[in-house]
Formats: C-alpha cells, structure tokens, sequence
C-alpha cells in the first residue's frame, strides 16, 4: 500500500468578513497543527493545486484563513464546501504515531494467531477516545477502543502491515 502525499487536513465551511477569509472546520489533531500550515493544497481532477496561507488563527475550534488571490467576499463565497488537503512532509508526526489515512483498509489480525478478523474500515472518535470499526468479510461491522489493552501494534507498510489486535470474548458480535 503506498503513501498518499496529500492528506485532508480541513474543510472550508464559510466565509468570514468581507476580505475573502474563510472558516475552516479542522480534521487535524488540533486547530494550531492546521493555522500552522503555510501551504494547503485544493484537488481539482485528478491533482493538487497549493493555495498559500496568507494568515491563518485558532477562533474557538475553527481555523479563520487567508489565502493569496482571494482577497473579497465575492472569490471566498465559491470555496464554501472545499476540502483542503496538506502535504504529508508539512504536517508534524511524532515517532510511532501514524496518519488515520494510513490505517484505512488495513487488515486487522489476531496478534498471536494472525487470524484476519476483517479490515480497518472507519476511525470514530465520539469523545476524544479513538474507537476503530472494522469491517469482517460477510460486511458485518465491531468496533475496537484504540487502546493498548486491544490494540497491541500497528504496521503501516510492508509484508506484516495490519493492526494486530486483542479482543475479548463477545467484542466481534
């Protein structure tokens, strides 16, 4: 599985004022890794076009932004609904943290049978604690808390890519 080079990192969800800044709601792991950004990058077909940052501040849990060449109301209101995306090199990664778009579609094994349970299918994350669904072969759905008691190692590429799990008994029904 290769790496995407871009990733979402945002979604413009409204203008703000009349000079062409826009509200952006935030799918980074905070508001500042986002206003940090110096480049966001809109797709249009089948490539990335860079939109620079010309300002960029937290407001509550929203991002406010200015880009270069929208500069008035009238060239941000078309934005509206745009996902914007980051490249992979600009957004910061701890050592053995990954990117939610690494994980999607990996098998998730037993870790110490190897038995593939199904694959990664959505991470949810209703109340700041990481949930992962994993959808089986027969399309049936079971959800795993992303903490070490269940979630033992993650491999992003490879031969031995996966999450490798622990479940306890009744987790996949």
């Amino acid at each position: 599985m290769s790496l995407q080079p871009y990733l979402e990192c945002a979604e413009i969800v409204g203008t703000h004022g009349v000079r062409g800044a826009v509200r952006l709601a935030n799918y980074c792991d905070t508001p500042y890794v986002l206003a940090g950004l110096k480049t966001l990058y809109r797709k249009e077909g089948g490539s990335f076009r860079p939109l620079r940052v010309v300002h960029a501040a937290v407001q509550k849990n929203m991002v406010l932004a200015t880009f270069e060449g929208i500069d008035d109301l009238d060239k941000a209101i078309p934005l509206k609904g745009t996902v914007l995306y980051a490249a992979r090199a600009d957004l910061p990664l701890k050592n053995g943290s990954f990117f939610v778009a690494d994980l999607m579609g990996l098998p998730v094994k037993d870790e110490t049978t190897g038995e593939v349970y199904g694959v990664l299918h959505d991470v949810l994350s209703p109340a700041g604690q990481s949930i992962y669904e994993v959808e089986q072969p027969d399309g049936k759905t079971f959800l795993v808390p992303a903490v070490k008691e269940f979630i033992r190692r993650v491999v992003t590429d490879g031969d031995g890519a996966g999450v490798y799990v622990h479940l306890i008994e009744g987790m996949r029904e």
